[in-house]
């Protein structure tokens, strides 16, 4: 490698690769095997496969540390949010991911520690909360509401206080920020969005920098037995050398599309952070006008998950689960690499609908 830092898309398709050396493959292949010869770093495959170790190299070398993969984004999330202390406090944002909040208002509810939600935009409350908790939860940009926490400000008040921080990494990825630059302790990701990006991989993955919170993982996952396959990991690392060039077509259309939304009379409300791919918007009519125009798509697919190549979006709140801060009309649209134009004329006949 050269003597200088590499930029993250030549990272992206230069790291996790096999020795090169004659006749070995390009690519790291599968592996499929449940034990291994002992005298090595694994010898049964909840304790490592040489599978993992191509993804979890790319993964770590981009958020500049160390990556271990899990079975689910939420596998991942479980496994650093266990090592909160008994009767601790878990600071989190009231409009998180459903999913997380159900896990930490579950985990609240038995006792083991006290949750405290905040609004993670607002940097004092943020940074007062996070000064007298155990750990601070983040997600910024916010699932699906968007919204940014200030995580130079957050990173200070733990390094006073000496909370621990977890960021949910999933909607900039390491390509847009790096929270661990930043004093966060563990970033986490669904590697079923945009790391894999394909649509088609169930994966987690939890990276650190220091040595003891990373072991500390590696127990929690081999006890768990939350391990990903040997086919996932190795997709998506396929996945991740392309995400550089996936990321920058997708985050340009939607752009593009956020401007022409904010232009247009019958979206009441538009919110973009500047990047990532992601936007939320309301449109008039409420949450009846917004499930109609979800299911009237023809390019647009319907569906709950994101970041994949192709163009998503649904009304949040019609998931019993999803927090009450989410309003109800909120539609998140998770915008892919197709032609700008064929999205914005699938969008625009959508609406044309409502009138």
């Amino acid at each position: 490698m050269p003597g200088r830092e590499l930029s993250p898309s030549t990272i992206a398709v230069a790291s996790g690769r096999p020795p090169r050396e004659p006749g070995r493959p390009l690519n790291s292949p599968i592996t499929m095997a449940t034990a291994l010869v002992p005298g090595g770093d694994a010898e049964y495959a909840r304790f490592g496969n040489p599978t993992w170790d191509s993804f979890e190299q790319i993964l770590g070398d981009l958020e500049g540390g160390r990556a271990l993969a899990f079975s689910s984004g939420m596998a991942a999330s479980t496994a650093v949010i266990d090592l909160v202390p008994l009767k601790g406090t878990v600071v989190a944002p009231r409009g998180a991911y459903a999913g997380t909040l159900d896990l930490l208002h579950d985990r609240a509810r038995r006792g083991y520690f006290e949750l405290v939600l905040i609004d993670v935009d607002n940097t004092p409350e943020t940074v007062n909360a996070v000064e007298a908790a155990d750990l601070a939860w983040i997600e910024t940009p916010t699932n699906p509401a968007l919204l940014v926490a200030d995580l130079a400000a957050i990173g200070q008040a733990a390094d006073r206080s000496g909370a621990a921080i977890a960021v949910d990494n999933t909607f900039a990825t390491p390509l847009r920020q790096r929270p661990l630059n930043s004093g966060a302790d563990f970033v986490v990701h669904s590697a079923s969005k945009l790391l894999s990006g394909h649509s088609d991989v169930m994966l987690g993955a939890v990276v650190t920098k220091d040595k003891r919170a990373h072991d500390a993982i590696h127990r929690r996952r081999t006890m768990m037995g939350a391990v990903p396959g040997a086919l996932e990991t190795f997709l998506a690392a396929r996945g991740m050398r392309t995400l550089h060039v996936r990321l920058d077509r997708a985050e340009a259309n939607a752009k593009e599309l956020h401007a022409r939304l904010s232009r247009i009379r019958q979206v009441v409300y538009s919110r973009y952070p500047g990047f990532g791919t992601i936007i939320a918007f309301e449109v008039a009519g409420g949450p009846e006008a917004a499930e109609k125009i979800t299911q009237l798509s023809e390019i647009i697919v319907h569906a709950t998950s994101l970041g994949g190549v192709e163009s998503t979006w649904e009304r949040r709140r019609r998931h019993p689960a999803e927090p009450q801060a989410v309003p109800e009309g909120l539609i998140r649209l998770s915008v892919g690499i197709e032609d700008v134009d064929d999205l914005w004329l699938d969008i625009e006949t959508c609406l044309a609908a409502l009138t």
